[in-house]
């Protein structure tokens, strides 16, 4: 892609150590030359816009909240002017890359900065401003008490020097990088359809095996019944299953419960801290073995925060895109959030092993999803009760472990396969990232 991208003949020092070097017939301003601060208000007819990190500024549908989950009034008039080709800003995150030049006319938050642009290409000035090589510099303008807080501070992110090459070189760097950028996307577009695949392959194999049990020739050598009769279920999304197979509601062989988020503005939940707090994004893992975040004992008495053992299953009950109704495995003793809950297996006479519970699990995702979105909330969600009385199909403990090594062996390839499609999505994303600031500032 970049074969003909060659470093520039002549090159000179920018006197800016984040810069480096830059071609030579390029300039170096700071942002104060190129930002004229503007205030337009009180056109509520215009379209709503937001100011995210992933896209620069959005349309926005008139919803209670915006993207950063600020309440949004019904009177509109205070709300800024935000006309195309001009420089929007969130400046509470501008910190994270929350700008961006906007491709509409539209009004903003009040909070926000707008900003005519000078002797730039606007289209040039997105991408450049919007790349690594310049979001920390806005990182480095924002205070407070709180990253997730932190307000930037105009006068210092005017002082930010921008390298400004001359009006055609900035033309051509832009259609250079949408050239550039389309094809990356394309390729990453592949590898996303190629996981959904292999996905929805171990996804099928998961739920054949946790609801018919082992294929023919495997059950033979495991010493089962390679001909099993099946028998209806009385469950819609089990269907039929093996007629020695037991439909067990998960509350009857097990604890269902959830947590708490201690109050952040209580030091005396968080300082020092031993004890593993856990939020839903730690299910993804598969098996959790870690936590980044820590409680004291005295938030786990005055928070009534559960003590969830080794050996449980915890379950994303909210969340966006596949968050909701994924598991994992607890591989330590940990707390959750209001937002997991924990499925600790009784002591006893085993029914389920933990392992094979979490396959289960992974087989009624689909179900677990249908079920929260019937649930009645806008949003989505599971509740602990809907846990406990949801239904799943358990064969003898002894079966439970033929089916769990024959999956270990029937997915491996699959897995594998996924790791390696993930890395190099993850290396394109890199790619990218890499390519757009040495591109806008002239280290090709």
């Amino acid at each position: 892609m970049i074969a003909d991208v060659k470093p520039y003949p002549a090159m000179k020092d920018s006197g800016v150590s984040s810069l480096g070097a830059v071609p030579a017939q390029w300039n170096i301003r700071k942002l104060r030359g190129l930002l004229r601060r503007v205030t337009e208000r009180n056109r509520p007819d215009l379209p709503l816009l937001s100011v995210v990190r992933e896209l620069g500024v959005i349309l926005r549908n008139r919803t209670g909240h915006d993207e950063n989950h600020n309440y949004i009034p019904e009177d509109l008039s205070n709300y800024k002017v935000v006309r195309e080709g001009q420089f929007a800003m969130n400046k509470m995150k501008a910190w994270q890359g929350s700008y961006g030049v906007s491709k509409y006319d539209g009004i903003v938050s009040p909070a926000y900065f707008v900003f005519d642009l000078t002797g730039v290409d606007a289209s040039f000035f997105h991408s450049a401003i919007r790349s690594s090589a310049y979001v920390p510099s806005f990182t480095r303008a924002s205070d407070g008490v709180r990253i997730g807080q932190w307000d930037l501070s105009e006068s210092r992110m005017r002082e930010t020097a921008f390298a400004v090459p001359p009006l055609p070189e900035q033309a051509t760097i832009v259609r250079f990088l949408d050239y550039a950028d389309r094809r990356v996307r394309r390729f990453i577009r592949t590898k996303q359809n190629l996981i959904k695949l292999l996905e929805e392959q171990k996804q099928a194999i998961i739920h054949r095996a946790v609801t018919r049990g082992l294929p023919a020739e495997a059950a033979a050598k495991a010493g089962l019944d390679p001909n099993v009769r099946l028998k209806p279920s009385g469950v819609e999304w089990l269907g039929d299953v093996p007629e020695h197979w037991e439909v067990w509601r998960i509350g009857h062989f097990a604890a269902v419960g959830n947590g708490s988020t201690p109050s952040r503005g209580n030091s005396g939940y968080w300082t020092d801290g031993t004890y593993p707090w856990l939020n839903s994004s730690s299910v993804h893992a598969g098996t959790i073995t870690a936590s980044d975040q820590f409680v004291t004992d005295r938030a786990l008495r005055e928070c009534h925060l559960p003590r969830v053992p080794a050996g449980s299953l915890l379950m994303a009950i909210t969340g966006q895109g596949k968050t909701r109704g994924t598991a994992a495995v607890l591989a330590i003793e940990a707390t959750i959030n209001q937002h997991i809950a924990f499925i600790t297996l009784r002591k006893g006479a085993p029914i389920a092993l933990p392992e094979y519970l979490h396959k289960v699990l992974v087989a009624a995702y689909s179900e677990l999803r249908r079920l929260s979105n019937d649930s009645g909330s806008t949003k989505g969600a599971l509740t602990c009760e809907d846990l406990r009385l949801f239904r799943v199909v358990l064969p003898p403990v002894t079966e439970q472990r033929d089916i769990l090594r024959w999956l270990q062996n029937a997915i491996a390839r699959i897995e594998a396969s996924l790791q390696l499609a993930q890395h190099e999505v993850s290396l394109l994303r890199e790619y990218r990232t890499r390519l757009i600031a040495d591109v806008v500032t002239g280290k090709l």
